[in-house]
């Protein structure tokens, strides 16, 4: 099983970009999608839903703002739209599929790097989640929860780590708290389980040349249940064309 998450900081402009065409080169069996940017209305289906995917999108209120989506081959039993907190939700930062054997997530956690008041609300967001990714893992479900997570973990995810430990993103709390999400809640970082190289990023600001120079974090990720460590065949993250400030991080299951 392939499971793809982009965050394509506006979908439309990753379309126009060739990221559908890519994608249907790709055979994937799920895409999740952050920032998507459009309300469902301004897609033309022909142009965004691709032959043979069920597509689900959640949004914010707000036009031309956060939103995510799920793009998959097989019809989910259930579709869940938001974590039932208005403030969260009305922002379209998750969508959650059961496809029956597996249930898959998008996520997009917020960036607190644009105000403090922001930086507060990421941290209400993260605390929010810690019992529903608890209960997630409780329910004996393979599970994986892709997404823009907004946070570089340890080190080895960012370039410049020394000059970043004040930054959002980068933050010691934050840091710690994704320590709590795979140590004490016991959750996997499925791309680190097969990948344990160093300099692989996800993201690269626009600033200066950090795309050039792969000055770079890794704060996109596929967070599984414990009961999928044994099956993550391989992770890979795809650099020969650009759709985003993101690149598509792309892992394959034995399932």
């Amino acid at each position: 099983m392939k499971i793809i998450t982009l965050n394509a900081n506006g979908i439309r402009a990753a379309q126009r970009k060739g990221m559908f065409e890519w994608f249907e080169q790709q055979n994937a069996d799920v895409l999740c999608i952050q920032e998507t940017k459009a309300q469902l209305e301004q897609l033309n289906p022909k142009l965004f839903i691709p032959q043979g995917y069920h597509f689900y999108q959640a949004d914010a209120v707000k036009k031309g703002y956060s939103g995510v989506s799920v793009y998959t081959k097989h019809q989910p039993i259930t579709v869940q739209y938001g974590i039932d907190w208005p403030e969260f939700d009305s922002e379209g930062r998750w969508l959650q599929v059961d496809l029956g054997h597996i249930v898959v997530v998008s996520l997009y956690l917020p960036s607190g790097s644009a105000k403090e008041e922001r930086q507060e609300f990421k941290y209400q967001c993260m605390a929010k989640l810690e019992p529903i990714l608890v209960a997630l893992k409780a329910s004996g479900k393979p599970f994986v929860v892709c997404g823009d997570w907004n946070i570089a973990h340890k080190k080895i995810d960012i370039k410049n780590w020394r000059g970043n430990q004040k930054n959002s993103g980068f933050l010691p709390a934050e840091r710690e708290w994704m320590t709590k999400v795979f140590e004490d809640i016991g959750l996997v970082d499925a791309f680190r389980v097969v990948e344990p190289r160093e300099e692989q990023y996800s993201w690269w600001s626009n600033r200066g040349q950090a795309w050039a120079n792969n000055t770079g974090w890794r704060i996109d990720y596929h967070v599984t249940s414990p009961c999928l460590v044994n099956k993550i065949k391989s992770a890979s993250i795809y650099k020969e064309q650009r759709f985003s400030d993101h690149a598509p991080v792309i892992i394959e299951y034995a399932l």
